[in-house]
């Protein structure tokens, strides 16, 4: 595709795609961001333009692109409110200290990468086997296995460097 004619393409259809994903998602920023990275994967890609054809891909693209992230959202909202209310129902004669331990953890587990933070959130916190966790994120049980004690020993490294 030439720079002419992805500027045809942008001019042409991002405020439609835009309006397109906002109208699902609700929030008129996050559908900017999306479509801006919808483009930028068309320009990756270096995809031959053909008229509707290419309108339509960017259609499709901005809403895989929108549901992956939805999913992404939705997944880091249970994992954050599992943790949330596991350290909220200890919460009622919380020291100090535990305190301080609880938000020390909070930052730690931020700090890990995403697939690392998810094994170990479904396992250690909605108590998932290894095995279903594999079969949920379509990836083989040693993988799971060294994922979660890669973030174990990434979490005791950065909760022993807090202290």
């Amino acid at each position: 595709m030439t720079q002419q004619e992805f500027k045809l393409c942008f001019d042409k259809w991002f405020d439609e795609i835009r309006n397109y994903i906002s109208y699902r998602s609700f929030d008129p920023e996050t559908a900017t961001d999306i479509v801006q990275e919808t483009y930028m994967k068309l320009w990756e890609k270096n995809m031959e333009y053909r008229g509707s054809k290419t309108r339509s891909l960017l259609f499709k693209m901005a809403s895989d692109l929108y549901v992956s992230n939805y999913r992404k959202q939705q997944t880091e909202k249970k994992h954050h409110n599992a943790f949330a209310l596991t350290f909220d129902e200890h919460a009622v004669d919380v020291s100090v200290d535990d305190q301080e331990l609880v938000n020390r953890m909070r930052r730690a587990l931020a700090e890990l990468p995403e697939k690392k933070r998810t094994v170990f959130l479904m396992n250690r916190m909605e108590g998932i086997t290894y095995s279903n966790i594999s079969k949920t994120l379509d990836i083989s049980v040693k993988t799971v296995e060294k994922r979660m004690s890669q973030a174990i020993h990434t979490l005791r490294k950065l909760l022993k460097d807090e202290s």
